[in-house]
């Protein structure tokens, strides 16, 4: 249990620390939350928790793959804010306009033969 809430409390942290220096510098605010930290976090947790290299890899491999479609979220969600759509009304379509590219891109993995 303890493990779990410092788990928890790191990634947290990690969060809301990036999200604080995007406030005061844009450009490192950016840098930092472009860093894939979350999945070094997550790849660590697995390999603590498992043991199993192979595993780690095998979930590397498919954030690696699942890239390219989470950039439809960073394109759609600034063209639609400096069209002048409200924050909280921007947010939801491009999370939408994400999920859709997974799809998509997930069954063109498909039918070439990418499996995970």
């Amino acid at each position: 249990m303890i493990y779990l809430i410092v788990k928890t409390l790191l990634t947290a942290v990690l969060v809301v620390t990036i999200a604080e220096v995007g406030k005061r510098n844009l450009l490192l605010g950016g840098l930092l939350a472009s860093i894939p930290l979350t999945s070094l976090l997550a790849l660590i947790w697995l390999q603590v928790e498992l043991g199993n290299a192979e595993r780690t890899a095998q979930l590397s491999t498919s954030i690696m793959w699942l890239i390219p479609p989470s950039l439809v979220f960073l394109a759609v969600l600034p063209l639609l804010l400096r069209a002048g759509m409200p924050p909280w009304g921007a947010f939801p379509i491009a999370i939408g306009a994400t999920g859709a590219a997974y799809w998509v891109y997930l069954q063109v993995l498909g039918a070439i033969g990418v499996r995970f």
